[in-house]
């Protein structure tokens, strides 16, 4: 397995839906590929930081920021051609 075979199943492995046959070419991969096993241990990492954590209000200020850049930002774009 190559590096960029395993970016497209990463998010299948780390979910732990990945298909039980791939899975072992893909802990062979990591087995050597300490790029691979980085951008892995982030992931998981993160994932862990994200379900511990408690929300957090975002100021009323920031929020109106958010709205008007997002509004200004909607209304700069092309016309979706998907119909």
């Amino acid at each position: 397995m190559k590096c960029e075979e395993m970016l497209a199943v990463l998010n299948e492995y780390v979910d732990g839906e990945l298909d039980p046959s791939i899975c072992e070419f893909f802990d062979e991969h990591m087995k050597d590929c300490n790029p691979c096993q980085i951008v892995v241990d982030n992931i998981r990492q993160t994932i862990q930081l994200f379900n511990a954590g408690e929300p957090i209000e975002m100021p009323v200020a920031c929020q109106q920021r958010l709205r008007d850049t997002l509004r200004g930002r909607w209304k700069k774009a092309p016309p979706s051609t998907d119909h």
